[in-house]
């Protein structure tokens, strides 16, 4: 045979024998038709071999997950406000047939599909619950974009909803209402502050006067009980010094009737003695500067002189029969 022929069917045959030779990435599949036609063949990550001329490989993707920035999207929601809306999703490959056959170009295709569903949620916020109701937003385009690219052979793990920008004229519009808003917050404050401080104030007040009312009333309770027993101790002491005035009039009662039963001299002594103070009271009395006169029979002093005399008898017979 010929070398140069023997070379070329020798380089032709190493050529043939290098392009079955297939090798796939760790987390990559790869599908192969035969002569047009889907088989059912996988090549999976390592070492394959495809058939020459019949076999080819014509689709290869990694399974691993997967990020898709989906551009800024104009979107207007349920009160007419135009907003700007991106996101970002996160998926992967779970049937690589499917992913091929299912649908032409896939990731242009769930880029659209994410915003429509952007635009779709969208319409159905107001602008304030836009901002609030972020993380239903985001379960909502999970769920909706999981469903919509399953017969794709595709999973969408997560969806996030990264900026929403009004327009500037609403941006203006939010920052004035947001100042109002400040404002009115400042003023509330500001009063209830005011309202506390006033209340405070009117209770100490308050407290201050019930306090006051409370020391007062007791101070008032203090000096009546001090001022009853004052009473009850000077009336204590005048009745004591009356009963000692009883007492010692009565011992000089007695006193008097033992010495007028004992000496007889006494009895003329104290009727003398009465006579002369009778007359020296009338004397007193007729030279007082608001004296009247007074007319005096003296045929009356004897006879007064006689009672005073029988007193005096009486009281000496009383005072002996109490002694008898």
């Amino acid at each position: 045979m010929n070398p140069l022929a023997l070379l070329i069917i020798l380089a032709l045959g190493g050529s043939v024998a290098a392009g079955s030779v297939r090798i796939v990435n760790q987390s990559d599949e790869a599908l192969v038709e035969m002569l047009g036609r889907y088989n059912g063949k996988k090549l999976k990550p390592g070492l394959n071999f495809t058939l020459p001329f019949l076999e080819r490989v014509v689709y290869k993707q990694t399974l691993r997950e997967r990020v898709i920035d989906v551009p800024p999207q104009q979107c207007v929601t349920r009160d007419n406000v135009s907003i700007s809306a991106d996101a970002v999703v996160y998926w992967r490959i779970v049937d690589l047939e499917k992913a091929y056959y299912k649908v032409q170009n896939l990731q242009s295709a769930m880029v659209n599909l994410v915003l429509t569903q952007i635009r779709s949620e969208m319409g159905k916020l107001e602008l304030d619950e836009t901002f609030t109701a972020r993380s239903e937003i985001n379960e909502l385009l999970l769920r909706e974009l999981d469903i919509s690219t399953d017969p794709w052979g595709v999973k969408v793990t997560r969806v996030e909803l990264r900026d929403i920008v009004p327009s500037k004229a609403v941006q203006e519009s939010m920052e004035l209402q947001m100042s109002a808003e400040r404002r009115k917050r400042a003023s509330v404050l500001t009063s209830e502050g005011e309202r506390e401080a006033a209340v405070n104030s009117a209770r100490g007040k308050a407290e201050s006067q019930l306090l006051a009312a409370e020391a007062q009333q007791k101070a008032s309770i203090l000096e009546a009980e001090a001022e009853q027993k004052s009473i009850v101790l000077r009336a204590q002491g005048v009745r004591q010094e009356q009963v000692l005035k009883a007492q010692a009039t009565a011992e000089a009662m007695k006193v008097i009737a033992h010495t007028l039963r004992t000496d007889p001299d006494a009895r003329d002594a104290l009727q003398f003695l009465l006579a002369q103070n009778y007359l020296e009271m009338g004397l007193k009395v007729g030279t007082s500067g608001s004296s009247k006169v007074m007319f005096m029979d003296p045929r009356s002093i004897p006879a007064t002189l006689e009672g005073m005399q029988s007193i005096v008898g009486d009281l000496s017979q009383g005072e002996d029969g109490k002694l008898g």
